[in-house]
């Protein structure tokens, strides 16, 4: 488990070297000007000017870099060109309503990936079997931004049952629990479907498996050999799936936040493209990209825990 961690944690640093240096030349040789975002309209040539001075703009490439870097490794991810705010103070406040909303549509995704997955196999090439397969591709085709649009229509404008968007209210208030359920069930609709996919198939090749028709002969009471011998050991590809998903649903809430008016990472990183806000943008990918590692480290460690087979020795 040490040898994991430590390897995890190197790869982590070459990884975000690697990402810190493709975001920053991205943002260094995109068109327009930072200076005249900071600047504003009104100002002139010599305020520009004075402006790229003090942001450190007309340094060299390498040297820019390198300060960032340096100071990065501090912690310090400088100060929004636009708000003037601390990067890492804008980003503590906003991550809380992300990692929210990814955690509520992973479960989303969970409770029913498993469910019509499970369901799916057990009734094989049933007309229960057909539905969740058709269900699961139209998960994975519809958009993000059209789904909860129409969710927004029909429960929120229509029938008036849940708000229109927003994040205000702590989850675990019946307000925010409100809030919480359309952007939930818009995030995670495309995961609960790959889910479902991947616990069908997967248990479909568990339950050929010679142990668990040994526990059939056996006389071990179906309820106990589809829960402890099958849907256990059918479990490794599916939390590799819920993984990735997780990490991906962090860095993918852009759209959904956007659609809600949620104030989350993705949609602050959105504004700080359309901005130019270099360390607005390199921390927040930076963020996202730190968060990916990590849940695939823990990933690694619930396999474990699923199958003690496994070691990382």
């Amino acid at each position: 488990m040490i040898a994991l961690i430590v390897r995890r944690g190197v790869q982590l640093i070459f990884l975000l070297l690697g990402i810190s240096f493709l975001v920053f030349s991205s943002m260094y040789i995109a068109p327009g000007d930072p200076a005249t975002m900071v600047g504003g309209p009104t100002a002139s040539a010599t305020d520009l000017e004075a402006i790229r001075d003090n942001l450190g703009l007309n340094d060299p490439f390498l040297v820019q870099y390198g300060r960032y870097l340096k100071n990065a490794v501090q912690g310090d991810f400088g100060y929004s060109y636009q708000s003037k705010q601390s990067v890492s103070e804008a980003i503590s406040i906003r991550f809380p309503n992300t990692l929210k909303l990814a955690i509520a549509s992973m479960v989303v995704a969970i409770i029913i990936g498993i469910i019509a997955g499970l369901i799916s196999a057990l009734k094989h090439n049933s007309w229960l079997d057909v539905t969740s397969t058709t269900f699961a591709l139209a998960g994975i085709s519809i958009p993000n931004f059209w789904l909860g649009a129409l969710l927004i229509l029909v429960f929120a404008v229509n029938l008036q049952w849940l708000p229109v968007g927003g994040l205000s209210a702590p989850f675990y208030t019946t307000e925010g629990f409100k809030q919480m359920i359309l952007p939930a069930i818009t995030l995670g609709t495309s995961s609960a479907a790959m889910i479902a996919r991947m616990t069908r198939s997967s248990i479909l090749e568990v339950v050929k498996a010679d142990y668990v028709r040994t526990a059939r002969a056996k006389g071990v009471r179906e309820r106990k050999v589809i829960w402890v011998h099958t849907l256990k050991n059918a479990m490794i590809p599916v939390v590799t799936v819920i993984g990735v998903n997780f990490g991906a649903l962090l860095g993918g809430t852009i759209i959904t936040e956007k659609v809600f008016a949620i104030n989350g990472v993705g949609r602050l990183m959105v504004d700080a493209i359309a901005m130019r806000d270099f360390p607005m943008v390199q921390a927040s990918v930076l963020l996202v990209a730190t968060l990916f590692v990590v849940v695939n480290l823990v990933v690694d460690i619930v396999y474990t825990f699923i199958d003690p087979r496994i070691t990382y020795e």
